[in-house]
């Protein structure tokens, strides 16, 4: 490894190397010492870059915020639709591939440390404004009270749920591929926004 990155370089270089064994192990299993080895730079010099241990994990749960954020945007070129549909279709797919990161990402949240819960809170309001968007509401995006906006944000729920359960499954167990999952979780949301 070059060992003279620019200090920016370095961070995201780390914060790159975080993402990638977070494919594997929870965020608060990830050894500080393993990932300074694949860096091929001391623990001491991690901590230069990153004051703490949580720190550093803040960093990495950030970082797959965004990536999320990122992978599930659909190209501006479609139409709403069908920026809805592969809005699902690439959430559903990028929980399926990072399942453990993602179980760790929303556990995080879920047991209060308020940075992760910050960073869910987040990129799910990110991912409902873009829901209330491809629906035709994007004023409600600002509105966190509205009963569209709840309903939306409760649905992203239940996808995600679904998601994570489904994609536990062998391929050969799963009751349906992921196509179906999509349309299942769209049909629930018209139901939803019925009610």
């Amino acid at each position: 490894m070059d060992h003279r990155l620019s200090a920016d370089d370095r961070k995201k270089q780390l914060v790159k190397i975080g993402l990638m064994m977070l494919r594997d192990k929870p965020i608060h299993e990830l050894s500080i010492d393993a990932i300074a080895a694949e860096a091929g730079i001391s623990r001491g010099l991690l901590f230069h870059y990153f004051p703490s241990k949580r720190d550093y994990y803040v960093a990495v749960i950030s970082a797959a915020g965004r990536r999320l954020l990122r992978v599930t945007k659909p190209a501006d070129s479609l139409p709403p639709e069908a920026q809805l549909r592969e809005m699902v279709t690439q959430f559903v797919a990028f929980i399926a591939r990072r399942r453990t990161a993602y179980i760790s990402f929303v556990r995080g949240a879920a047991g209060g440390d308020d940075y992760a819960v910050e960073v869910y809170d987040k990129t799910r309001a990110g991912l409902t404004a873009r829901v209330l968007t491809y629906l035709g509401n994007p004023e409600l995006a600002d509105e966190p009270t509205s009963p569209d906006y709840l309903r939306v944000h409760a649905w992203l729920s239940y996808t995600e749920d679904l998601a994570i359960e489904w994609s536990a499954l062998p391929d050969k167990h799963r009751p349906y591929p992921l196509d179906h999952l999509v349309t299942h979780a769209l049909d629930a949301l018209d139901l939803l926004r019925k009610l």
